[in-house]
């Protein structure tokens, strides 16, 4: 396979689908595809009509991307609807997450907001058992095949995520689409051919990035049961973190006590879902 082909990938006429059978196809792996389950899972047309990425023309305004027209999915950003709030953990593995996740939905439950706990990868749903089995070390795939995966993964779970969110349910997630590019890129992939497939996701309202030296989060208990723990790895993943923050980023500092980080992300938290209930409109994802 060629990487130079992947580099130049248009987002408006290769769907994920298209990007998935390319690369079992580059490793030898045709009869695979049939084995993951991509056909069928694309086959369907309600996910067929989720990946394809809208033909109609999309305004963006200078400081953020906000579509002014519906795309294929209904997404409407002109909406002053009331609506959860879409927020996205990251981190380096062991940085606290997948606590701090849980803490926070307590937290906004325990003030009477509706709220869910979402995780990337979901390995409850066949791509997700596939993506298991890899990070277990129970299989091998191919880089490319592995990301598109993890792609693969939130479409399956795009529909239902806007659903809960313009249903008034505040979604915390743990680990998104950054994951995905940050860990593909450390392992030598184009950053934009990684982003390429997450294009025309949802944006998460607000990335609250826990910010720890790989060094200190090496340290912590459980380090190097999963494929990608690895010291020298988590460093490369850290300096792609660092290239793909924005102005919807805030750093949390995860070398603080656990209460510390907590009431920070409490804070920020409360404050995205506030501003969500005013009628803040939802944007994609890397669209421009």
């Amino acid at each position: 396979m060629n990487p130079k082909h992947f580099a130049t990938t248009n987002p408006q006429t290769d769907s994920l689908p298209n990007l998935v059978e390319q690369a079992l196809a580059g490793k030898g792996m045709t009869r695979a595809c049939s084995f993951l389950g991509f056909k069928a899972l694309f086959g369907s047309p309600a996910v067929r009509h989720s990946v394809n990425y809208s033909s109609q023309p999309l305004k963006y305004s200078n400081s953020s991307v906000r579509m002014e027209n519906c795309n294929s999915s209904g997404l409407r950003c002109g909406s002053s609807e009331p609506r959860g709030a879409l927020i996205v953990l990251e981190g380096l593995d062991r940085s606290g997450k997948s606590t701090q996740c849980t803490k926070v939905v307590s937290f906004l439950e325990g003030l009477g907001h509706s709220a869910q706990l979402w995780r990337f990868p979901d390995r409850t749903t066949s791509v997700g058992q596939m993506i298991s089995a890899y990070l277990s070390n129970e299989s091998q795939l191919d880089d490319r095949t592995i990301h598109l995966l993890f792609s693969a993964n939130r479409w399956e779970k795009r529909s239902l995520m806007e659903e809960k969110l313009k249903t008034g349910t505040t979604l915390i997630v743990d680990r998104y689409s950054y994951s995905g590019v940050a860990f593909s890129s450390a392992k030598g992939l184009d950053v934009n051919w990684c982003k390429s497939p997450e294009i025309g996701l949802l944006a998460p309202d607000v990335v609250l990035y826990l910010d720890i030296s790989p060094e200190k989060a090496a340290e912590r208990g459980g380090y190097g049961g999963e494929r990608y723990e690895q010291l020298e790895f988590q460093r490369k993943v850290a300096d792609v973190y660092r290239t793909l923050r924005d102005s919807s980023w805030k750093i949390i500092d995860a070398s603080q006590s656990m209460e510390d980080v907590e009431k920070q992300l409490q804070e920020a938290v409360l404050d995205e879902v506030k501003e969500c209930k005013t009628g803040k409109p939802l944007s994609p994802l890397w669209s421009a």
